[in-house]
């Protein structure tokens, strides 16, 4: 197997997502963890790009396709959507519930979005080795 652009950027989004989750854990949450940013910023930061670039390489990569890709989004996307939980149950102790539950929401539609790119992405490997 060749490492390509498309195993890159979704390596880079792999690490900044567990950056971006060991701060929160840090944090517990509600403080600021390691890095030097408020949760918004941290979720501009880390948060964003990861979204991005998981587009980026699936759209990139159209052939051969790469059932490694394919995984490395699933884990993208498993990790994106636990943030997205992890945001909804936080909205009960949120000031602001419903804008929370709405960010909170958003987040896990885009890590099943990013999931079923992925499964997109194995079965497209599966069908083209046959």
């Amino acid at each position: 197997m060749s490492i390509t652009l498309g195993h890159v950027i979704l390596g880079i989004s792999i690490i900044l997502l567990v950056i971006y989750g060991l701060d929160v854990i840090v944090g517990s949450g509600v403080e600021d963890g390691f890095l030097p940013f408020n949760a918004m910023t941290r979720g501009i930061a880390f948060g964003f790009p990861p979204i991005i670039l998981s587009i980026i390489a699936f759209f990139i990569s159209k052939k051969p396709p790469y059932k490694v890709l394919g995984i490395m989004l699933i884990i993208t996307g498993i990790l994106i959507l636990v943030g997205g939980i992890m945001s909804i149950t936080a909205a009960n102790q949120a000031q602001n519930f419903s804008r929370v539950m709405g960010e909170g929401g958003s987040i896990t539609f885009i890590g099943v979005i990013i999931i079923i790119l992925g499964i997109i992405k194995i079965r497209k490997s599966k069908s083209s080795a046959s």
